[in-house]
């Protein structure tokens, strides 16, 4: 199980925290999305290692992005 945390900008609601959860939920392997609206961190869990790239794709894909 690999675990990995993110800092994602521009989320201000609820609505914001189910888009970017549903997003990196769909990338293959990702078991468990944690995000903390205030802090903005996103933890990450997987069954199989998962990419920053396939990350801030699905953040982006979402429409917000991960801080570098």
């Amino acid at each position: 199980m690999a675990s990995s945390t993110y800092t994602v900008k521009g989320m201000t609601c609820e609505h914001c925290v189910g888009a970017v959860k549903s997003e990196i939920g769909k990338i293959d392997g990702v078991t468990s999305v944690d995000v903390d609206l205030a802090t903005g961190a996103v933890r990450v869990e997987s069954g199989n290692p998962v990419t920053d790239a396939e990350i801030a794709a699905a953040v982006d894909e979402a429409g917000y992005e991960v801080a570098s």
